[in-house]
């Protein structure tokens, strides 16, 4: 798994290309004060996905906890390596790390899964405002 965190003050989407036909329709949106995580499911994650699920888990947690904020956005983002993991397993790898994330508290929002979006961020000059991991 590829991840890149940004902090953003405000993180907005407009669905505006439906990539994936089996997927729901999508809606925009617009968050304040979150961390949002761009991720890219590669597909060894499909043989170790509870360890890299924990992991990316522990990676927001933490961010979230240096910017003093509950407010987590999670982004498909399938441009971070070349080659990606089963569609639907990846659905069902966000469903799963929103669940456990909304039990722990947090409010967690999607971007339209499957679609390509017009993006609208604002971030901060800061060095946690921007994360690269490989879990």
């Amino acid at each position: 798994m590829r991840l890149l965190l940004w902090y953003c003050s405000r993180f907005g989407w407009k669905p505006t290309q439906k990539t994936i036909d089996s997927m729901a329709d999508g809606n925009p949106g617009e968050v304040q004060n979150a961390v949002v995580a761009f991720v890219h499911i590669e597909p060894e994650d499909e043989t170790r996905s509870q360890k890299v699920e924990t992991k990316l888990i522990k990676n927001l947690k933490w961010l979230s906890a240096k910017w003093e904020t509950k407010n987590l956005v999670l982004h498909s983002f399938t441009h971070l390596a070349e080659e990606k993991a089963d569609v639907h397993f990846g659905r069902g790898f966000f469903d799963r790390v929103r669940a456990r994330l909304t039990q722990s508290g947090f409010r967690v929002v999607e971007t339209p899964y499957g679609h390509f979006n017009d993006l609208n961020l604002q971030a901060p000059g800061h060095p946690l405002a921007r994360i690269f991991k490989q879990l």
